[in-house]
């Protein structure tokens, strides 16, 4: 029987494999190796939500006003504080005092389910080491009434002592991280939500709260309503200056400076020194 031995592999049969090797990559693109394939950048994952009970203040500030540099002079006449939260976790408060803060605000509750953590560490700790301490509560209007979080953030340890070294609680009511910036209600009835809780929190313990804001967000959310001017206003601005304040006040009593201050980031300033935060705790 006779053998077929192959002969040389002609040019047309080259082309015809060239051919469909091409085709099987078009129809099979995953076959084709990476090295083969040019790289294109990837999209940026969308910002996610955070979640419920991370929030803190000054946790919109930057995004929606922005920074703008650092207040002008020395601390002298304008007693320094700081803000914290969880997020913080044990927070150095002896590094604190020796640094020269003298006051300072931890959250406590954010609606009505979520408590921090850290609340003993912090809260107690800074009055440990001598400061002047106080509590806060970051408002959601969209999850519960006011009253009903007004006890909730006292229940959380958000009352008042009339030790001396103890501030009135405040209500830390700014731009919603979880969704629509005002919490999904109209500038009328985010006046009522406030109201209703400024009023329980005084029937619960005599004391006006303080309001943590910022003029855009109140302005924006409120229609800038003028009628809190009894409560102690903090407000939050990262500049050089605490700029335009919200309708009613006519000067500030705490202004969040920034965001990026030493150890804990969140630093602000008494408007006045040390003698007019005791006078604010005593009441």
């Amino acid at each position: 029987m006779p053998v077929h031995r192959p002969g040389p592999i002609r040019p047309r049969r080259l082309f015809l494999v060239a051919l469909l090797l091409t085709a099987f990559s078009l129809l099979h693109p995953a076959a084709v190796s990476a090295a083969e394939v040019p790289e294109t950048p990837e999209a940026p994952e969308a910002t996610a939500t955070p979640a419920r009970g991370s929030a803190h203040m000054g946790m919109g500030v930057v995004a929606h006003d922005g920074q703008d540099g650092l207040p002008a002079g020395t601390r002298a006449g304008q007693a320094e504080g700081v803000d914290v939260a969880s997020y913080q976790g044990n927070v150095s408060w002896s590094t604190l005092w020796n640094s020269g803060v003298r006051w300072a605000y931890t959250k406590a509750s954010e609606g009505t389910y979520y408590r921090n953590p850290y609340f003993s560490q912090q809260y107690t700790g800074s009055y440990d080491v001598g400061m002047i301490r106080g509590a806060y509560h970051f408002a959601t209007p969209d999850t519960s009434s006011g009253a009903t979080q007004a006890d909730y953030f006292v229940d959380s340890g958000g009352g008042w002592y009339q030790d001396g070294r103890t501030l009135p609680g405040t209500l830390d009511i700014e731009w919603n991280p979880y969704g629509d910036a005002c919490f999904g209600k109209s500038q009328s009835a985010m006046v009522t939500w406030i109201r209703d809780f400024l009023n329980r929190y005084k029937a619960r313990t005599g004391r006006d709260a303080v309001i943590y804001t910022a003029t855009n967000w109140w302005t924006q959310c409120t229609g800038n309503y003028g009628g809190f001017s009894a409560n102690p206003l903090w407000i939050a601005r990262y500049a050089s200056t605490a700029g335009t304040l919200p309708a009613g006040w006519s000067t500030y009593t705490m202004w969040q400076y920034t965001s990026s201050g030493p150890t804990v980031g969140d630093h602000d300033r008494f408007n006045g020194a040390l003698d007019r935060v005791q006078t604010l705790a005593a009441g």
